[in-house]
């Protein structure tokens, strides 16, 4: 069973976003993050784009180079094999890489509901630990400052790193955070215990579990520990929706029991090429320990079913990255990616997230 949403609106479409060179398109505008900067909502958009050129018998591969210069490796199609709409390996060492690259691009939105401008401010890679590529931004406000976690792609593979801004027009990185490979770090708004909390989610190479997500504490935001899973899929009741991988969504809010947290579940693919489809589920956390779950969705709560969710780069995909409460109309707006191709909003009442989850 899912939650009716109130509003389901397309904010971005790939077309709405300039490429970074002219010679390039932009193939996605997705996977937002957000959140409420004095009177308007913010979002870092990730904005994948590929070389227009097409060279037969080749497949060229995007990257940025140590000078933070956008270039293409034109690989000769016969020392590769296609993985999926993202991913080619090459045959001799089996490594893989993108068909694409990401930047971060800041968009105002007002009351979260429309976009008001897309602005010039861009959040671009700049070292090698970033040289594929800079994707799937979280926000949160701490200290005074709107702090973001991202995936640093490279040769070394997904890392998480951090950066902040006060301005959303110039950034300060501070590294990365969790090394490869890591992915969907949400951060706290507040410390818990005297310390900074975040969740995030390894990957086991070695299959001796199912997807889990974890939490860990940090004294500065910089160094991590203390780190544990919470109990989200697996035996105790995941289900086919998110057998294939789960991540942190949105950074938490707080809410009267504790911490609701929306993720994203994954379905495994049915048939090689396909990524598979994507959901939105729901967790409350306990207030003081952010591994302890207290409630949870059994069913996804958000599913694919408009047509450019269904329709797109990677088809049924929602993947929700940035939240905003409307306190005024006790809503949450949830900012998200619709087929890794376009940014869209979907409103859902607070009360209805809250009552989906079995005690």
């Amino acid at each position: 069973m899912t939650v009716p949403r109130l509003l389901t609106r397309l904010l971005l479409r790939p077309e709405d976003l300039p490429p970074s060179r002219p010679d390039f398109e932009v193939v996605g505008a997705f996977n937002p993050g957000a959140v409420q900067a004095g009177d308007e909502v913010v979002l870092l958009v990730r904005v994948a784009e590929r070389p227009r050129e097409q060279r037969p018998g080749f497949t060229g591969l995007p990257r940025w180079d140590s000078a933070g210069e956008l270039t293409v490796d034109w690989i000769p199609d016969e020392e590769l094999i296609p993985i999926d709409p993202r991913v080619v390996k090459f045959k001799a060492d089996g490594l893989v890489r993108l068909t694409f690259t990401s930047h971060l691009r800041v968009v105002r939105c007002g009351d979260g509901r429309a976009v008001r401008e897309i602005s010039d401010a861009t959040f671009r890679p700049q070292t090698e630990l970033e040289e594929f590529g800079v994707e799937d931004p979280r926000i949160t406000p701490l200290d005074g400052r709107y702090y973001f976690t991202y995936v640093s792609v490279s040769r070394h593979g997904p890392a998480t790193a951090l950066a902040s801004t006060v301005d959303f027009r110039s950034f300060a990185r501070h590294g990365v955070i969790f090394c490869p490979e890591n992915k969907d770090v949400v951060l706290f708004p507040e410390k818990l215990g005297g310390s900074y909390a975040a969740l995030h989610r390894p990957v086991c190479g070695t299959p001796f579990t199912r997807p889990e997500i974890w939490a860990a504490r940090s004294p500065d935001l910089i160094h991590w520990g203390a780190h544990a899973p919470l109990a989200v899929a697996g035996a105790e009741g995941g289900g086919a929706w998110q057998a294939g991988r789960v991540g942190a969504g949105a950074p938490p809010i707080r809410v009267q029991d504790g911490w609701l947290e929306i993720y994203h579940g994954n379905r495994q693919p049915t048939q090689p090429g396909e990524v598979g489809a994507y959901f939105g589920g729901l967790l409350l956390l306990d207030p003081d320990d952010p591994a302890r779950v207290c409630r949870r969705s059994s069913e996804p709560f958000f599913v694919p079913e408009a047509d450019f969710e269904v329709t797109g780069f990677v088809p049924n995909v929602v993947f929700p990255t940035g939240l905003v409460r409307d306190q005024g109309q006790g809503t949450i707006l949830v900012y998200y990616g619709a087929a890794d191709t376009f940014t869209a909003v979907a409103e859902f009442a607070e009360r209805d997230l809250l009552n989906m989850m079995a005690r």
